[in-house]
């Protein structure tokens, strides 16, 4: 019909990275750390916290941020340079399945993209032990840009980056707050519980 613009088809998937493809949980470390379970908490909710690492996720160097804690909890000096030197013990491994999709995805020639709020010294550390990243055309790593979902900024940044527009492509993040932010922008998002419920969204929108 004349003057109706057509909905590009999704052919296009950027996927988040902590528990939708990797679990990540700072426990994982600092267990291994605290044996005592109530210290083991109040330090998670009082020294390493996701709240002070989501400062480096900003974009925040650890030269500033190890410092500065380390004057904060000086009792804790060396569980806080854990923090830096063994950050990749707090991703115990893949989520179960979302690996499989990824190469399932890549096998039919999905374009594969991703966003991921991740400090830009800790993901160097990371991104060499995950090889399945290799698959993906291009990573937008909120460290590096000093943007982190769910501002809308980060992903206008990636679009324009990855050189597609929102209506063709689906998004896959674990928080919802993040989805909601990236379908303000007309991206398909999906909510990620688990791998399964993805596979089933991949097969109604014929990318599996």
């Amino acid at each position: 019909m004349a003057g109706v613009t057509a909905i590009p088809k999704i052919d296009t998937v950027i996927f988040d990275v902590g528990n939708v493809l990797y679990q990540w949980d700072l426990r994982c470390l600092f267990e291994k750390l605290i044996d005592d379970p109530v210290e083991l908490q109040w330090f998670l909710e009082n020294v390493v916290t996701p709240e002070w690492h989501f400062q480096h996720d900003a974009g925040r160097p650890l030269t500033d941020m190890l410092p500065e804690r380390i004057k904060q909890f000086p009792q804790y000096e060396s569980h806080i340079q854990a923090y830096a030197e063994r950050f990749n013990e707090s991703i115990p491994g893949p989520v179960t399945g979302s690996l499989s999709l990824v190469k399932q995805l890549a096998a039919r020639d999905v374009p594969l993209f991703g966003i991921t709020n991740f400090g830009s010294e800790l993901w160097q550390g990371f991104r060499p032990t995950a090889s399945i990243f290799d698959l993906f055309a291009d990573i937008v790593v909120s460290g590096d840009e000093k943007l982190v979902k769910p501002d809308v900024a980060i992903y206008k940044l990636a679009l324009s980056r990855f050189d597609v527009v929102a209506e063709q492509c689906l998004f896959i993040d674990d928080r919802l707050e993040n989805v909601e932010a990236s379908e303000s922008l007309g991206i398909k998002g999906h909510h990620f519980q688990d791998a399964e419920t993805l596979r089933q969204e991949l097969i109604a929108l014929a990318l599996l």
